[in-house]
C-alpha cells in the first residue's frame, strides 16, 4: 500500500479524495481535536478511513480527553446511517486504561505511542492494550 499526501489548498477536499482514489490509493482524512465532524459531510463517502486526533499533533505523552468520546460515537453513527465502509482510527492519549472505552465508542484502529514505547516491556504493553 502506498501513502500519498495531498494537502494542496487550491484543490477542494472532495476532488483530492477522488484523485487519490483514482491513483489506486485509499483516501483518508485526519481531524485535529478542534475540527468539527461537519467538515466531513460531503467527503465521507469518498473515504477509506477517518483519523480522529484526540491530542494536538506533535507532542507525545498527552492525555486523552474522555469528553471527546462523543466524536467517535457521532462519526460511527454517520457511517452506519449512510451504509459506508469507513474505518475510524483514534490517535492520541490511547492507553490500557481507555482502549476498551474507545473501541466501545466505535473506533476500529487505535494508535498508541507512549503507552507502548514508554514501557519497559513492549509486548506486555500491547497485551494490556488488547486486554
Amino acid at each position: 500500500m502506498r501513502a500519498v499526501r495531498s494537502a494542496h489548498p487550491q484543490v477542494p477536499a472532495h476532488r483530492r479524495a477522488q484523485l487519490i482514489k483514482d491513483a489506486g490509493v485509499h483516501a483518508s482524512v485526519v481531524l485535529n481535536p478542534a475540527t468539527s465532524l461537519h467538515t466531513l459531510e460531503e467527503i465521507l463517502p469518498e473515504l477509506h478511513m477517518v483519523v480522529l486526533m484526540f491530542v494536538n499533533p506533535g507532542f507525545g505523552g498527552q492525555r486523552f480527553i474522555p469528553s471527546t468520546l462523543h466524536k467517535i460515537r457521532a462519526l460511527k453513527q454517520q457511517i452506519t446511517e449512510q451504509g459506508l465502509n469507513v474505518a475510524i482510527e483514534v490517535d492520541g492519549g490511547v492507553n490500557a486504561s481507555n482502549a476498551r472505552e474507545i473501541c466501545d465508542a466505535g473506533a476500529d484502529v487505535l494508535v498508541a505511542g507512549t503507552a507502548i514505547f514508554g514501557q519497559p516491556d513492549y509486548a506486555e504493553a500491547i497485551r494490556a492494550l488488547r486486554g
